[in-house]
């Protein structure tokens, strides 16, 4: 019996007759037989290759052979709009085996909830933080809706892997293991990551080693190649694609590690010719100079294609979008502070459209289906090369498809930026995916969690509902257990923990709600058009000073404000022709890391990356590359002197810069702000004084300093004492391997 015979016959039937499908996909059928034998396992193949289905089949196999019963199968997605185009396909496939799927997360009215509370359904879709708040809810007879719980399926994995979303999923899911007294078959779903071993030792929690498992992933190439330099054409007679060699790196090169920087192999490239002779990639890296520039080059291009535009910041979107309108193009718009109906209005008017754009931010990197798309556009860079992988592999899905990107870069740190990208992305390189260190407040966060969901915990007991996963042990969460208690946030009883007054004053609001989200949301206002909820802004564009009325953009179009209700956080508005602005504060930007900061610092000395250059963008490498000339060298750093400022040119990132900085506190400019590619030094340093300040600093390297306004980002920090809560955020600002290798590297003094 081959594989694919092993599944369910009427599935299997429902395959061959009602999809039409010749055969499976490689991972579909690698798939079969180690999700039909109960492994955990990671299933990779490039964006569109059918792991959704990889993973269903076999699972909804299972459950028709073993006769599940009630709620057996969880899937689980980092987005409620990936849930929602998700919910289609899963319904079809659950129904042909007499089966129900159904949707559960925040958007869900109260009446479909209490039908799926009062009749299960096989499949639940939803997201970690609606299963939290189901196991917290009161409305929510816990342990006998997710009795019959038997594996889940997290969707779009490493996206989770990488914050502390993946922490709290982590933690969630040990918690209803717990419940049921046996463990869950886990199956993740992703395109990109290059520590494949790693992400699912992560995904088992503290069943790894002692449960199977393996990697699948039989459609991945094992390096990003087949570049091309071709047609994705930027207006330009350029010059010809390079070559399709690597680049060397030279000393220190873009890719070194310095010890501790994670340099992997790539595991997943959406853009190279996978095995089987899959889609080459069209890569065009083009330098326009402006968002309005940027704006003629996407509507003089590619007339009757669908195409997809990202932008790295909601203010680009809403500024590109209305440039586009004005200039004739059937536009769309989505980014997450536009309101649900207005997103989903125009996500599905893209769909179904031909001639047109949609600008987006990274809201539609993951696999929200927006139908066939001819094209993807870039503004400027994404921060990672994971991030570039999944963008481009939105596009070229029809069969003899090309997967394409062209990247309009706005100035030349972008152009700089896109190329070093693009650089790492030619050695078949992508980052690593590890989760933050040391998530203390997620500790607090879910002891508090537990106690809610059990009303009462055993004070010596509570660390058994983590099943021994670091760091939900006594060891890591008792000092944080002795404040929660302190402070009023838990009380004892009789040797049980119970919440207390303090946990009710500041989580208790709409059911404790805001306690299954563990990330912070920065403060809007609620944008209205009558009735009509259009989005959300920043509260500085209602309170800045402004000559005139005043004028909002949103969901690319301008709309004067009449009127706002400061006590309910809502600002009433009627649309207007131009003028209006748009402007978002963004929390928790952290800079480039080390490997890409080292890429740029490659493509400073001559490496270019293995795409289409277009003579805009090789005319003004050339300038960037003049400009910086002085501060990078192949053989180790450079300390440069320009009138008063002094730079230790590291080109080693944001994190590490930070750390250096800490650390060098004798000799560094104590009022700087972090850089990623510079350290600024004291003006009045000479290089016996650097002598004397480094000699020993690779053994005393010092976590960096954490702002006090900091704390108010990392959500649950009151929950923690505030040194717990400084030494989280420090750890996660600080690259110690990275920082050390850069001290151990050639220094010179360019003094001019």
């Amino acid at each position: 019996m081959t594989q694919v015979e092993q599944l369910h016959p009427v599935l299997l039937h429902h395959i061959v007759n009602s999809l039409g499908w010749p055969a499976l996909r490689p991972l579909q059928e690698a798939a079969v037989a180690p999700l039909l034998a109960g492994e955990d396992a990671l299933l990779l193949a490039p964006t569109a290759g059918g792991k959704t289905e990889a993973a269903a089949f076999p699972l909804l196999s299972k459950m028709a052979f073993e006769e599940w019963r009630g709620t057996s199968l969880l899937y689980l997605c980092p987005l409620k709009a990936l849930l929602n185009n998700l919910l289609p396909r899963l319904e079809r496939y659950t129904g042909w085996l007499g089966r129900r799927a159904a949707l559960w997360h925040g958007d869900v009215t109260g009446p479909r909830r209490r039908r799926i509370l009062a009749d299960r359904p096989d499949l639940l879709l939803t997201t970690p933080e609606s299963l939290e708040a189901m196991l917290v809810s009161v409305n929510v007879d816990h342990a006998t809706f997710f009795s019959g719980v038997r594996a889940v399926v997290v969707d779009e994995v490493h996206a989770f892997a990488g914050d502390d979303r993946g922490w709290h999923l982590l933690a969630v899911l040990e918690r209803l293991t717990h419940l049921l007294g046996q463990p869950l078959q886990r199956v993740g779903l992703s395109a990109t990551v290059g520590n494949t071993d790693e992400l699912l030792r992560w995904l088992q929690g503290s069943s790894a080693g002692h449960r199977p498992g393996r990697v699948v992933a039989p459609e991945v190439p094992a390096a990003a190649a087949g570049f091309a330099g071709g047609a994705a054409g930027a207006g330009s007679a350029g010059g010809a694609a390079s070559a399709g060699g690597q680049p060397a790196g030279g000393a220190g090169g873009a890719t070194g590690t310095g010890g501790g920087g994670g340099a992997a192999r790539v595991t997943s490239a959406a853009g190279s010719g996978g095995a089987g002779g899959g889609p080459v990639a069209e890569v065009e890296l083009d330098y326009v100079g402006s968002l309005e520039n940027a704006a003629t080059v996407i509507a003089s291009l590619h007339a009757g294609e669908k195409r997809l535009v990202f932008c790295e910041s909601r203010q680009h979107v809403e500024e590109l979008g209305a440039l586009l309108r004005d200039k004739g193009i059937t536009t769309f718009l989505s980014h997450a502070s536009l309101s649900l109906d207005e997103r989903r209005r125009s996500e599905a008017a893209f769909a179904e459209a031909r001639d047109c754009v949609i600008v987006s931010t990274s809201t539609l990197e993951l696999g929200v289906d927006v139908g066939d798309l001819d094209r993807v556009i870039q503004i400027d860079a994404p921060a990672t090369v994971a991030a570039f992988l999944q963008r481009i592999g939105r596009a070229g899905r029809r069969t003899g498809g090309r997967r394409n990107c062209l990247f309009l870069t706005l100035d030349h740190p972008a152009l700089l930026r896109a190329a070093g990208l693009l650089h790492l992305w030619g050695q078949g390189w992508v980052e690593p995916v590890r989760p933050p260190p040391e998530p203390r407040h997620i500790i607090a966060q879910q002891i508090l969690a537990l106690c809610l969901q059990q009303h009462r915990v055993g004070d010596q007991v509570w660390p058994q509902w983590w099943g021994g996963l670091a760091p939900f042990t006594r060891e890591g969460g008792e000092a944080i257990l002795r404040h929660l208690l302190d402070q009023g946030f838990l009380e004892r009883d009789g040797g049980m923990l119970f919440i207390g007054p303090e946990a009710e004053l500041r989580f208790g609001r709409r059911h404790f709600m805001a306690m299954t989200a563990v990330f912070t949301a920065a403060p809007q206002f609620t944008v209205l058009a009558g009735r009509t909820e259009l989005g959300r802004v920043d509260p500085a564009l209602l309170t800045e000073r402004t000559h005139g009325p005043r004028r909002l953009l949103l969901g690319g179009r301008s709309w004067q404000v009449t009127y706002v209700d400061w006590h309910r956080r809502r600002c009433f508005v009627e649309p207007v022709d131009g003028g209006g602005r748009a402007r978002w504060t963004n929390y928790g930007v952290t800079g480039l890391s080390y490997p890409v900061s080292r890429a740029m610092r490659a493509v400073v000395l001559g490496a270019d990356p293995p795409v289409r250059l277009t003579r805009r963008a090789r005319d003004h490498l050339a300038e960037t590359r003049e400009w910086l000339a002085g501060t990078a060298d192949p053989a180790g750093t450079v300390v440069t002197r320009t009138g008063e400022q002094v730079r230790w040119w590291t080109w080693a990132g944001y994190r590490a810069n930070a750390t250096l900085a800490s650390t060098l506190s004798g000799i560094a400019d104590p009022k700087q702000d972090h850089e990623d590619h510079f350290v600024r030094l004291r003006s009045d340093l000479t290089p016996a004084q650097w002598r004397a300040g480094t000699a020993d600093a690779g053994q005393r390297l010092c976590l960096p300093e954490v702002q006090e306004k900091a704390l108010a980002g990392l959500k649950f920090s009151a929950a923690l004492p505030k040194r717990l809560a400084e030494a989280t955020l420090a750890a996660r600002l600080a690259d110690l391997p990275n920082a050390a290798a850069v001290l151990a590297e050639p220094l010179q003094f360019r003094y001019a």
